[in-house]
């Protein structure tokens, strides 16, 4: 399995960093994959949904340790890459212009996504 696309989408919050999509072997993709400043660094954090007793559930994730790493290694480099402290990305952001606001992240990462959004 290879990433063959990563597109970061940059948030100007405390603890939220970046919204990033994530392209594997050219034929599947995960969205809502988040940049979080913790209190020990940076994460990642897996798309998740809640339930109905208000804990988050992880929707795709990793299964084992050696494969987490590899993928928060990628994600992690790349926002390093796209917010400028890093070598240069395999792909550019999308995000080149926009004021990082949620909203402003949501329609341009929708407009990027497999469903596309007018």
């Amino acid at each position: 399995m290879e990433i063959t696309d990563v597109r970061v989408f940059p948030v100007h919050e405390e603890k939220l960093k970046a919204f990033v999509s994530v392209v594997l072997d050219s034929r599947f993709m995960i969205n809502d994959i988040k940049v979080i400043q913790g209190k020990d660094g940076l994460f990642v954090s897996m798309p998740s949904r809640r339930k109905k007793n208000g804990e988050f559930k992880d929707i795709a994730h990793p299964l084992n340790q050696e494969t987490r790493s590899w993928f928060e290694d990628r994600i992690l480099a790349e926002y390093r890459a796209a917010i400028g402290d890093g070598a240069e990305p395999v792909v550019r952001p999308a995000v080149e212009d926009g004021d990082g606001t949620l909203e402003e992240v949501e329609r341009l990462h929708l407009r990027d996504s497999f469903w596309g959004v007018s």
